[in-house]
């Protein structure tokens, strides 16, 4: 079981209030398969030019993405350079060197073509069918575009969305590509235009999902330092059909798209800005990002000693770990349990998700 993203690898020059960052590891394939090479293997088609170096190769290295569809062209690797507000919820688009990405034809190399799951990065919407029409019956397709697309390409974008399984954009662009301003009935158009399932990302206030069976909503994991949202999306993405094709893999029943979005979040460790120039999705996704350093996605077998972190003067902080021979235990009989209700566990969006599961228990951390 591997995972086809077809997108932009790049270098980005990002400035916001905490500090800047120039031409780090960016794009949206590079985010996308790191997070998702947590699952299953990742097979990687994009292009770079010639100064794309050995040092950005060494983030994708060891970790189960293969690059045999990463092609180099002679001239300059795609940079993107932005600012970002006080807030990080919007950002000011510098400039935009499109380089080589510019003469981006994919090649879907013959290996990667049965490749049971599929994501187009945001790229223009031929070049997504293009990708589909090399690639041989995959089990789900997930696609991600961007305003651009929507309003500079409308009859093609709605020509790819015919054909993919899931799509994955935020508010704005839901807004923008239904032509209503209520979320619900945007998403009920966009359902029609062909995905099953539209996930609208909505940053800091975490995520919709909407599928013919109805809507779900989470929220976003609560951070008290955030330094870079750059990449936060893909990386969302690679978790979310990274945990699917991963459940897939393992033999498991078919994981429903909400479990991958509360299963497969990631937690959210962000780095500093200086702290270190390779912090380009370095050791492990050394990016100051949002959803930055993926250490553990929820997977079952992680889930021991998975903490939730709560300050101290707001409560305790809760140690999740499986019951000795498996047996349910009710979570709220644990020693010091606190009603979600109450305004400390509150702060913590209640308790943890591992916790709701029948053959944990939790225990207040000293």
């Amino acid at each position: 079981m591997s995972i086809l993203v077809v997108g932009s690898v790049a270098y980005d020059t990002v400035e916001t209030p905490f500090g800047r960052a120039e031409r780090v590891l960016g794009g949206s394939a590079s985010f996308f398969s790191v997070a998702a090479s947590f699952f299953v293997p990742v097979n990687l088609v994009g292009v770079v030019g010639r100064d794309f170096g050995d040092k950005e190769l060494a983030a994708f290295r060891g970790r189960g993405i293969d690059l045999d569809g990463l092609e180099r062209m002679d001239g300059q690797t795609f940079h993107w350079q932005g600012k970002y507000s006080y807030d990080l919820n919007s950002r000011e688009t510098v400039c935009t060197d499109l380089n080589v990405f510019e003469f981006f034809k994919p090649k879907i190399p013959e290996r990667y073509r049965r490749s049971e799951y599929v994501f187009l990065g945001n790229i223009d919407p031929v070049l997504q069918r293009e990708v589909l029409d090399q690639v041989d019956r995959p089990r789900l397709v997930a696609c991600d575009t961007m305003n651009f697309w929507i309003e500079g390409k409308p009859a093609e974008l709605k020509k790819t969305l015919a054909r993919v399984d899931v799509l994955l954009i935020n508010d704005a662009e839901a807004r923008q590509l239904s032509g209503e301003w209520n979320i619900v009935k945007a998403a009920r158009a966009i359902r029609a235009m062909g995905p099953r399932t539209l996930i609208v990302k909505k940053g800091e206030h975490g995520v919709l999902m909407f599928t013919e069976d109805g809507s779900f909503a989470a929220p976003a994991y609560p951070l008290e330092e955030v330094f870079d949202p750059t990449g936060a999306g893909d990386t969302f993405a690679g978790g979310f059909v990274g945990f699917l094709a991963g459940a897939a893999s393992a033999g498991r029943p078919a994981a429903s798209h909400s479990e991958a979005i509360t299963d497969a979040t990631p937690e959210m460790v962000p780095q500093r800005f200086g702290r270190a120039h390779s912090h380009a999705l370095g050791n492990p996704l050394r990016r100051q990002t949002a959803c930055s350093v993926v250490g553990r996605f929820g997977r079952p077998d992680r889930w021991q000693a998975r903490r939730c972190r709560l300050p101290t003067s707001q409560g305790p902080r809760w140690r999740v770990t499986r019951s000795r021979k498996g047996t349910p235990t009710d979570p709220r009989t644990a020693p010091g349990w606190r009603d979600p209700g109450t305004p400390s566990c509150r702060v913590a969006g209640a308790r943890p998700a591992a916790a709701r599961r029948s053959n944990y228990r939790m225990s207040p951390l000293a």
